[in-house]
């Protein structure tokens, strides 16, 4: 008769849990060791993972493919401005004010993008975004099509508003993998990937889809609209064309897509993969997007499940496990 066992954890996986713990631990030591820029460039690279996560959530776990989350980004960013420059808000305050003004501002726009299915949906969720940026655009509060700048950083003392943000950033890194993780581990996870399999098989076996939809698209609205808030809150500037640039969508779909979707780790070698290039790139100009676009090709024409999700299936590495797997001793 053959022995097996059912395992989740692995040895691979025990000891990436103790590097990723090292790695975010030197993220929070920086203020001691490194450069203002050097700073700067570690908030935009956590900002950028964090919000690949997400769409990650929502495309690679949920099934819904968006090309409309730079409304979250922009509508984080906003609202951080809202609270902090006209409602005197602390801005460090306001920041997880704004991520919770954008998850409830989420729910209403779910009842509108929800009433379409596949690429109607990804078209729908591009049009909400380009709607909110318009709508902004006319709003003179927050500075109409010029933007404004968040002139109240100016009485917090440089050296502790530069640490603060950096930590601030280091611990949304930390609760984003986290708190993806683990609800990927969780009863949540295996009704998730059920809904992304198959929305109608998934409901015949007793999911909640519509509730299971929308509570996706708000803890992925949350995310994305910390990461934007705090992505402001160091540029210490904002404009509807910037916070509302499809860009966003586009860096975090070649990020997950060349490091593996359906895959916790995918976004971290895909944003490793995309901030390579970038510096690598930096003096191109307009190449960097053509070499990007090329990469991303021949990525999904060699390796159609993304980098990692290549040497996951060769190599059987499972760095983040979020499911049960037979071994047979």
């Amino acid at each position: 008769m053959t022995a097996y066992t059912i395992e989740r954890n692995t040895t691979a996986s025990r000891f990436a849990i103790w590097a990723a713990g090292g790695c975010i631990l030197l993220l929070y030591s920086m203020p001691w060791w490194a450069t203002a820029s050097q700073m700067r460039a570690a908030i935009e690279i956590i900002c950028f993972v964090v919000i690949a996560q997400m769409w990650n959530l929502m495309a690679g776990y949920g099934g819904m493919i968006s090309v409309g989350q730079q409304a979250f980004v922009g509508l984080g960013g906003y609202a951080l401005f809202l609270f902090a420059q006209h409602l005197k808000v602390h801005p460090f305050l306001a920041w997880p004010l704004a991520g919770l003004t954008t998850a409830l501002l989420a729910i209403p726009l779910a009842k509108v993008v929800f009433r379409m299915r596949g690429g109607y949906f990804a078209i729908g969720t591009w049009v909400v975004a380009e709607t909110l940026r318009i709508a902004i655009s006319n709003v003179q509060l927050l500075g109409a099509g010029s933007g404004q700048s968040l002139t109240v950083m100016v009485r917090v003392p440089q050296p502790f508003r530069s640490d603060m943000t950096l930590w601030l950033a280091c611990s949304l890194l930390l609760g984003c993998l986290a708190g993806i993780y683990f609800l990927l581990r969780s009863r949540f996870g295996l009704g998730l990937t059920a809904l992304r399999d198959s929305e109608a098989a998934a409901e015949s076996q007793g999911v909640a889809v519509d509730r299971l939809k929308l509570q996706v698209y708000v803890v992925a609205a949350f995310g994305t609209g910390l990461a934007g808030a705090l992505y402001y809150l160091s540029a210490l500037r904002i404009s509807p064309g910037a916070g509302f640039d499809i860009t966003w969508v586009v860096a975090a779909t070649f990020i997950v897509v060349i490091g593996g979707i359906g895959t916790l780790e995918g976004p971290l070698v895909g944003a490793a993969v995309f901030f390579g290039l970038r510096w690598l790139l930096a003096d191109f100009g307009v190449w960097y997007w053509l070499v990007l676009g090329g990469c991303a090709i021949a990525v999904m024409v060699m390796f159609p499940k993304g980098l990692w999700g290549y040497l996951q299936h060769r190599y059987r590495w499972h760095l983040f496990p979020v499911q049960y797997r037979l071994k047979i001793k």
